[in-house]
């Protein structure tokens, strides 16, 4: 027959049957096995038994029905419970009593709460009396068997039962429970009673096994309860697990003033300090403490109240460290002098704590530096770089509205419409702004990078307010799909509530969550010395390089400050959207011939070199890879709905114009305007990200590119003679063929050879190509006989393998799609393995096979995401790039990837 129980001193049992630890803890779950461990140590640990997940996972298959031999095994371990402490369940002379607690393999705290005193009945309430001389003790324990076995056995509404204690308090003219005395609490267990009559139909059942019974299977039915769903669903646990059922001797903390009962963490849980952390109380059961029913008392406390009980315990907590190697959240009970342990499990913590914890563990000699790396999370290191809000207020309020948590961070600021006025009062007016838009367009990266957060009704993961966000570390919410902008009206409507412009909200961009108001942040320090420590043991461990994209010489700075080993994405056309160059380069689109377009090339020229001059010098010694201009030209100029709109305006307002001059005027901007419209729309194209860009680009229009390159190899140069170690890689986007690229770098690493005979000086130099096409993946063999790098431009490599828009489908099909499980993940958030990932293979195993050295890494936005750097590393990329705020992050998740690939 199946083994469904182990008592707590059967722990050698379970491991046979489970094979290993880890598999002790699937079946006992981590509570269960935890006390089984303990018993095994000598640890004083009340005398019980386990019903496993197994018989939980049975039980649901059976339709809520016993499998053959839980409930025999049940009652032979509760006889041998009986041996161990001399005690009898259900006789009133000399009655033993327990807890029924819940205990899946990963903790889940408050999905299933806790029964105690099982075991109580009139009789033996009686007798007990008797034999205590202490009848509020036993009334205490009465009512709290009544109250937790009808709200959490029978799943009755607890405010009743609280309705009832308030009112015996009021009556008594008592302000806490301490205070209540055996009559109050008899009366208050009578009214509790009622309750139960009157909820379940039924008395409140005397016969202890039946009380056993029940509560076993209300912890095995409570596995399936909507919250343990959900908690599971946001924790990542899998659904299969099932819950052990944990039955415990009672040890009470309600005997009197020398008895208490109390939580307790063996480190600091928020800063990671080591000290004892905790809250305990005397004379009081274990849920009075976390109920928050009496205010507590903090665990220093029991140092003056009971010293050698808190050295005892000071002894237990060191002793559990040293044997689980982690930081433990402990549950006791002193009962009349007596520690009792009830629990311990590794103890939750902030991102602080955990990073100071590992650090300290390794050098107090617990852990090691490949231990401690990978205890810590990639969201742990994230929160350091980013401003939160204050937890302790978002707990009491409501989001008014949720979208894509895009960005990480907190953001608090008044509304601001449009890039202008965002970026007016905040540099003008030193306000703190939200920029708020149904979508963002390059143009208003100006707004953007004066906003403290971005939020738009539009718009996914790798949409434009997305991408800049990450990039310049603005926290951000997108695709709110509530949310009404009315831009003439100066206002935003979620549902009734109406915010205007100028008006303040919150923004969480780690959860994705919006707030009215003001609220209070808390800014993380990234220069954390337990953080670079840790960061400096991922950089031992990792394999592959971790690089940034970079537009600007600040961002380089910031990159390299956070870790970067060189920039593997600089964007050329970020820097044509300052505001002082719009014009020439609009110029230059607009140009009637290639005199004219040459004259606004020129004019760029010393800009663009000055760019990477900066660049260039801070990033001394490590690569950087310059991508061309990439984007279709229409994008640099205004669309042609606003221009289509500004004229029509125009010729109104000519017909109030009174004067020669003002209609001269008026008529002077229709022709300027009227000149944009028409080259607008024959730049137009019906598809513009398939269409005119990239190396397509650079093919029509030879000048562009060669300025490009001129500029940067002239500030290589430059830099060079000035003793600046420069490793300039030029990147030309978009190939699909390998004629493209043999045009294309053909002429522009001639220019390249005639800057260094002009200035008289050599450097080394790469050039290379973004596969961002799945034709260029498929003849990667072909493409590196030209190439001297890959750069793996995964955002467009997804979207051109789904076939979807990237801008479009996550506010559309693709969250259809997640719900439904037609895909289990976002492809814009995580590389697809199963196809994006197999063409980067294929390209990979076919660009090295003709150029054995060759040099491959991701620009994309999936650089930061620790899945896809898992997947780069696997597949020998050398580096991956991303953010600069998300270097860090990446630099952990390299080294997560190298560890899970030696196991």
């Amino acid at each position: 027959m199946k083994k469904y129980v182990y008592l707590f001193s059967e722990v050698e049992q379970a491991e046979k049957h489970a094979g290993s630890w880890d598999g002790v803890r699937g079946l006992l779950g981590g509570k269960g096995a935890n006390l089984a461990d303990m018993t095994r140590l000598n640890v004083p640990v009340p005398p019980g038994f386990t019903a496993t997940t197994e018989a939980c996972n049975a039980y649901l298959a059976a339709g809520q029905t016993f499998p053959e031999g839980l409930w025999d095994q049940e009652l032979a371990a509760m006889k041998a419970v009986e041996e161990a402490t001399g005690k009898k369940f259900g006789d009133k002379e000399n009655p033993l009593l327990v807890s029924c607690r819940s205990g899946a393999k990963f903790s889940m705290p408050g999905m299933m709460d806790t029964v105690l005193n099982i075991g109580l009945n009139d009789e033996v309430v009686k007798r007990f009396i008797e034999r205590t001389n202490d009848p509020r003790f036993v009334y205490d324990s009465y009512r709290r068997l009544v109250q937790m076995f009808g709200s959490v056995v029978m799943e009755l509404d607890d405010e009743p039962f609280e309705e009832v204690i308030t009112a015996q308090r009021e009556k008594a003219g008592v302000t806490n429970d301490s205070q209540m005395t055996g009559d109050d609490w008899k009366a208050v267990t009578e009214a509790f009673k009622q309750i139960f009559r009157r909820g379940t139909g039924t008395d409140f059942p005397q016969d202890p096994f039946v009380q056993l019974k029940l509560a076993t299977e209300a912890v095995f039915r409570s596995w399936n309860g909507k919250r343990a769903i959900d908690y599971r669903n946001a924790a990542h646990i899998a659904h299969s697990l099932g819950t052990a059922v944990n039955i415990q001797t009672m040890v009470f903390g309600n005997l009197g003033d020398t008895s208490a009962t109390g939580v307790a963490m063996s480190r600091n849980a928020s800063t990671g300090e080591h000290e004892l952390e905790g809250d305990f109380l005397f004379n009081a059961q274990g849920e009075d403490v976390v109920a928050g029913i009496r205010k507590t008392d903090p665990i220093s406390a029991l140092q003056t109240g009971m010293p050698k009980l808190y050295d005892e315990f000071q002894a237990i907590a060191d002793r559990m460290e040293k044997h689980y190697r982690n930081m433990q959240d402990m549950e006791f009970t002193i009962e009349d002098g007596t520690l009792w342990l009830l629990q311990t499990r590794d103890g939750k913590r902030t991102a602080q704590a955990e990073v100071r914890i590992a650090v300290d563990m390794v050098n107090e000699g617990l852990i090691s530096k490949e231990t401690a790396v990978a205890r810590v999370s990639a969201d742990q290191v994230d929160f350091f770089l980013h401003p939160q809000l204050d937890a302790e207020v978002v707990k009491e309020l409501t989001p008014i509205a949720t979208g894509l948590n895009v960005s990480p961070g907190a953001a608090v600021g008044v509304v601001a419409f449009d890039a202008d006025i965002a970026e007016h009062w905040a540099k003008e007016d030193g306000k703190q702004v939200i920029m708020v838009r149904p979508e963002t367009k390059p143009d208003d990266v100006h707004g953007m990078l004066a906003a403290q957060g971005i939020l738009t009704s539009r718009g996914g993961r790798t949409s434009h307010a997305a991408l800049v966000a990450r990039q310049f570390g603005k926290p951000a919410v997108v695709g709110v799909s509530e949310l009404e902008i009315d831009l003439d009206s100066r206002q935003m409507a979620i549902g009734e509530l109406v915010i205007k412009e100028g008006e303040w909200i919150s923004l969480d961009g780690t959860e994705g969550l919006v707030y009215a108001g003001k609220l209070d942040t808390v800014v993380p320090d990234m220069s954390n010395e337990y953080l670079k420590t840790l960061l400096s043991w991922a950089d031992e461990i990792r394999e592959i390089g971790v690089w940034a994209n970079a537009d600007y010489p600040r961002d380089a700075e910031r990159a390299r400050s956070y870790g970067a080993q060189g920039i593997g994405l600089c964007r050329t056309e970020h820097m044509f959207f300052e505001p002082e160059r719009m014009p020439i380069v609009q110029q230059m689109i607009m140009a009637k011939n290639i005199t004219e377009r040459v004259e606004a090339i020129d004019k760029l020229l010393p800009l663009q070199r000055g760019d990477f001059d900066g660049l260039f010098r801070a990033m001394d010694g490590l690569p950087v890879i310059i991508r061309l201009i990439d984007p279709p030209l229409h994008e640099f100029l205004p669309s042609h709905d606003e221009l289509v709109q500004s004229l029509a305006d125009l010729k109104v307002r000519l017909q109030h114009f009174s004067t020669m001059s003002e209609i001269d005027e008026a008529l002077a901007e229709i022709r300027v305007k009227q000149n944009y419209l028409e080259r607008v729309e024959a730049l137009h194209e019906a598809n513009p990200m398939l269409g005119t860009r990239g190396v397509r680009l650079g093919i029509l229009i030879p000048e562009l590119t060669r300025m490009q390159v001129r500029a940067i190899f002239e500030a290589a140069c430059d830099c060079a003679k000035a003793g600046v170690d420069v490793h300039p890689e030029v990147m030309i986007p978009l190939t699909s063929h390998v004629n493209e690229l043999k045009v294309q770098q053909t002429t522009l690493e001639a220019e390249a050879k005639a800057v260094m005979e002009e200035r008289g000086i050599n450097i080394n130099y790469k050039f290379g190509t973004m596969i961002e096409i799945p034709r260029a993946a498929l003849t990667a063999d072909e493409i590196a006989e030209v190439a001297q790098f890959f750069s793996f431009g995964t955002n467009d490599l997804t979207q051109t393998t789904f076939g979807i828009s990237r801008d479009d489908a996550e506010s559309g099909f693709l969250v259809e799609y997640q719900q439904r499980g037609i895909l289990e993940e976002n492809p814009f958030a995580s590389i697809d393995a199963k196809g994006v990932g197999k063409l980067m293979n294929i390209a990979v195993e076919l660009g090295r096979g003709t150029r054995p050295d060759l040099e491959v890494g991701i620009c994309g936005e999936h650089g930061g995401d620790p899945k896809s750097i898992a997947l780069c590393h696997n597949m020998g990329l050398n580096y991956v790039s991303c953010s600069p705020f998300r270097v860090p992050v990446a630099r952990l998740a390299a080294a997560h990837a190298a560890l899970a690939s030696k196991k």
